[in-house]
């Protein structure tokens, strides 16, 4: 067994892996690197078998999605401590000590992630994970460095550890332990917020989730969907509901949900008048789907332990803070 296992799930992506794993190779000596192929049907087993020899392969027959490809092919790592790595990442030096350190250190921290900039402007945090996640009362998702579109530049603000509500699954380091006992990604979710749920569900148990400045890395970001997709908006309003569902107390679940029905409606309308009709379609296809399958999640949140809640969720909106009151930046958040 080893003690740590760098895993990349990749789904015909030689030209992300041609571009990265140079860096993962170079940095991450101190634990195996392994691929999980999710049915590729371009050439990049080939690719990584030839010119990346050191690199352990698992194969999947068919493209399982996020979540069903790493439950997989994570059965099949044996190591204490997991790095879910995606393909569009750029590592640094020395960017597995300090995550796997506060792993280490104390037995309550059971995930974690770096600090995640942008590829393409290294000075800037980068969406999807930034300085650490968190959510508000009604399950919209923020980040330390980024609240919804609006990223901040990284002036040292953050550079310090800290809880955080969620950890990116662009970087996401998990105790193996931990991933299996709470049967890993719920792969109702396909894609997208898939990772905020498994961190909700590691909150329910006791557990910790951190973020670590002393690791840095650089994400390209949007490689499964773009923001443009309404496929993605869809992703984002469906996944939304059912990880608000699963998650919150029997006695805030009515009225959390009903708000969020509003807040949903607000929010395709606004897209409507932004000349994004796709959009508003997607967020109302979402609601169908979810309402269309609640029998099924009403046997997912009885399956879903709850035993506390976790403190760092934002007790009031976020959409408020930010699009009514104008709070632009995670310092002036107030929890």
């Amino acid at each position: 067994m080893s003690e740590i296992a760098v895993v990349i799930l990749n789904w015909n992506g030689h030209k992300l892996l041609d571009q990265f794993l140079p860096s993962v190779v170079a940095f991450s000596q101190e634990a195996t690197v392994y691929m999980i192929d999710n049915g590729s049907t371009d050439d990049s087993v080939e690719f990584v078998q030839t010119n990346f020899p050191s690199i352990k392969i698992i194969t999947l027959k068919e493209n399982n999605g996020f979540c069903q490809g790493y439950n997989l092919g994570l059965e099949k790592v044996e190591a204490d401590y997991y790095v879910l790595l995606n393909s569009d990442v750029e590592v640094t030096e020395n960017w597995l000590q300090g995550p796997i350190s506060l792993l280490k250190e104390n037995s309550n921290i059971a995930a974690c992630q770096p600090k995640i900039k942008s590829f393409a402007n290294k000075k800037m945090f980068e969406y999807a994970g930034a300085g650490g996640g968190y959510l508000d009362h009604f399950g919209f998702p923020f980040c330390r460095g980024r609240l919804f579109d609006t990223l901040e530049e990284d002036k040292g603000q953050y550079n310090h550890n800290a809880p955080i509500h969620w950890a990116s699954g662009a970087s996401l380091f998990i105790k193996s332990s931990i991933f299996h006992e709470l049967n890993g990604f719920d792969t109702s979710f396909f894609a997208h917020m898939e990772e905020i749920d498994l961190c909700w569900r590691i909150n329910n148990i006791g557990k910790e989730i951190w973020y670590c400045s002393d690791s840095e890395i650089y994400h390209v970001g949007g490689g499964t969907l773009q923001a443009s997709n309404p496929q993605k908006t869809y992703y984002n309003f469906r996944n939304g509901l059912a990880l608000l569902y699963k998650n919150t107390p029997k006695g805030k679940l009515f009225k959390i949900i009903f708000t969020r029905l509003i807040l949903d409606g607000v929010a395709g309308i606004y897209f409507l008048f932004q000349g994004n009709p796709r959009h508003t379609l997607a967020v109302f296809n979402a609601h169908i789907a979810f309402y269309s399958s609640i029998s099924k999640w009403k046997k997912v949140r009885k399956q879903t332990v709850r035993k506390r809640q976790p403190k760092i969720i934002l007790q009031h909106s976020i959409v408020y803070d930010y699009f009514i009151k104008g709070l632009k930046t995670f310092d002036r958040i107030t929890f």
